[in-house]
């Protein structure tokens, strides 16, 4: 999750901009077309950390943001609760809008209705506490929380798994947006009376690891759907003149076994390892995508039936979390489930996804007719500001003699198969 914004110095923005000035125009989702003002407009992440750290959180609304952080790393993505979610859906997770789940969890006071009433609350005083809102009537209240629905931030959990329960308010803090590896946090304690003091502290990766820590920041992979998410939403099939490939397709083949039935190969990724995150821990998991592109099925016997075959293009996404840096995480998917004799080479990428305008890598997959090659441009998509971990070629004779084998391409290892069928 790595949408990157100008980071501001202010912490507050007030919210009378809407009476003499009108409304505002919505955020736009895409970054390369949101211009400073827009920035300025829409909430901060400061200024909504600011704002959880003082709502008079209590257990029910720690287990509501776990809950959906589970539901979204089960989905394949990251430890994150999206505010469209959080108003729309009360402890869903990023993935359960394309199964069309409702949370199960119900909540006496839901964290939206937390938020609504603290914004009232504030009407017509001034600005107080960390987040320096300030709101001038119920209009403006119902402005702000549509502004904050429909924008792009998120509470990021890392390491939620260590969670155990318990009634202690995480430290709250946000994503600096400027690299940096420490950023202030609002540590939440009751004195003996009960009430809520907020205190100013410093918050690294490591004080993360140890103690429950909510980040604010920003969400770029909801988009996109997970290798886990292909396989909830078409277990066991092939995607129907689509890109992605998860699972053989036994209707197609090479050859007729002994015993009737059609059989042949594919090319699988079994694994992998990342061996580094790839940006600061306040942004999250590393996203990565896999592309791959050869020509499948092809079984040509003479140069005019070139004509028949085009390219096939597998992309998917993996999502590995900060705390699974250098554990070799299995996929077993399919890149190309009719891998045949005469497919002489692959093209093959992975990037991390860092965002940016569309872009392309061109490159060429070769097959072989009467022992002659013969080359087909690839056009592998990728976005201007996404790390490119590997990019290449990989030929049959490779991938046969490293069958199996777990190989390191860049910061990354990964194994490939191929597979009878």
């Amino acid at each position: 999750m790595k949408k990157r914004i100008t980071a501001r110095s202010v912490l507050a923005i007030a919210l009378l901009y809407c009476t003499a000035a009108g409304c505002i125009d919505p955020i736009p989702a895409d970054e390369d077309s949101r211009t400073e003002d827009q920035a300025e407009y829409g909430p901060t992440l400061a200024e909504i950390a600011g704002l959880l750290a003082e709502l008079p959180l209590e257990q029910e609304h720690i287990k509501e943001i776990h809950d959906a952080v589970s539901a979204s790393s089960a989905n394949g993505y990251d430890e994150e609760y999206t505010m469209s979610n959080l108003f729309a859906n009360p402890g869903a997770g990023v993935g359960d809008e394309h199964l069309q789940l409702k949370s199960e969890a119900e909540y006496d006071k839901p964290l939206s209705s937390l938020i609504r009433e603290h914004l009232v609350s504030r009407i017509g005083t001034k600005a107080a506490g960390p987040s320096g809102i300030t709101v001038g009537s119920e209009e403006d209240v119902e402005r702000y929380i549509g502004l904050l629905a429909s924008s792009d931030i998120q509470v990021y959990w890392p390491f939620s798994e260590n969670w155990s329960g318990g009634d202690n308010i995480p430290i709250i803090t946000y994503d600096p947006e400027d690299e940096s590896s420490t950023n202030i946090g609002y540590r939440l304690r009751r004195d003996m009376t009960g009430a809520t003091e907020i205190e100013t502290v410093v918050v690294d990766e490591q004080m993360a690891e140890k103690y429950p820590v909510w980040v604010v920041n920003r969400n770029s992979d909801e988009g996109h759907l997970s290798l886990d998410m292909i396989r909830k939403l078409y277990p066991g099939w092939t995607l129907e003149g689509g890109e992605i490939v998860i699972n053989p397709s036994k209707a197609s083949g090479t050859k007729t076994g002994t015993s009737g039935e059609i059989s042949g190969k594919s090319l699988t990724l079994q694994d992998f390892t990342m061996y580094r995150n790839y940006d600061t821990w306040f942004a999250g998991a590393s996203e990565f995508f896999i592309k791959c592109g050869a020509v499948e099925n092809f079984t040509a016997s003479t140069e005019a039936e070139l004509q028949l075959y085009s390219p096939s293009i597998t992309d998917f996404m993996i999502v590995v979390k900060r705390s699974q840096v250098g554990e070799t995480l299995p996929f077993k998917v399919v890149l190309f489930s009719d891998w045949t004799g005469q497919v002489e080479n692959c093209a093959f990428m992975i990037i991390e996804d860092d965002g940016g305008k569309q872009t392309s890598w061109k490159c060429t997959a070769v097959v072989k007719i009467a022992s002659k090659s013969y080359g087909f441009e690839v056009d592998l998509p990728f976005r201007t500001r996404d790390d490119i971990v590997w990019r290449g070629s990989l030929s049959r004779r490779y991938l046969e003699a490293h069958n199996g084998v777990r190989e390191n391409f860049g910061d990354v290892a990964v194994t490939f198969a191929i597979e009878e069928y």
